[in-house]
């Protein structure tokens, strides 16, 4: 799609690279294509540390993936954008997107603005919006992900005041 500023949710500008280095792990130096979250990091260092979580902690322990970089692992990773209000938007809205292993759906302002679902098993570079004509298989993923991304992320544009010049 050759889009990769910040202000997208395309792969390129939200994937971000996570390196860990945990002496004593089984996998070490090797690499791990799992999808996993910054808020992933907290969980798994206090796990490494022996450290007693708090409840209802967002974030994954990634310590499986440490031991077993090939281990089953059914992540997913949440990202949210506030695209600014410009010559082609009135209003600031607020992308929010889901990654799987497979698939990445995304809405903008809660879907009022639109949806896009890509197939990263045949669209890796996300350039075919399955939502715009979803076969059987786009419809089951858009069912299955749009409550998970709702249940991590909101739609809404923040109401605290924001200079769009910074963004």
């Amino acid at each position: 799609n050759g889009v990769w500023q910040k202000r997208t949710l395309f792969e390129q500008g939200a994937r971000a690279p996570l390196i860990i280095r945990a002496p004593g792990k089984h996998g070490a130096g090797q690499d791990c294509r799992r999808i996993v979250e910054f808020v992933d990091i907290y969980p798994t260092v206090a796990s490494l540390a022996n450290v007693a979580l708090p409840e209802g902690l967002a974030g994954r322990d990634l310590t499986p993936l440490l031991n077993n970089p090939l281990a089953k692992w059914d992540g997913f990773a949440v990202t949210q954008v506030l695209r600014p209000a410009d010559d082609r938007l009135a209003e600031p809205v607020m992308g929010c997107s889901i990654r799987t292993a497979r698939w990445r759906y995304t809405e903008w302002a809660e879907g009022k603005q639109g949806i896009e679902l890509y197939d990263h098993h045949s669209d890796p570079q996300e350039f075919h919006n399955l939502a715009v004509a979803p076969d059987d298989d786009a419809r089951a993923a858009i069912t299955r992900l749009r409550p998970l991304l709702r249940s991590r992320a909101s739609g809404a544009v923040p109401t605290t005041p924001f200079n769009p010049a910074r963004l």
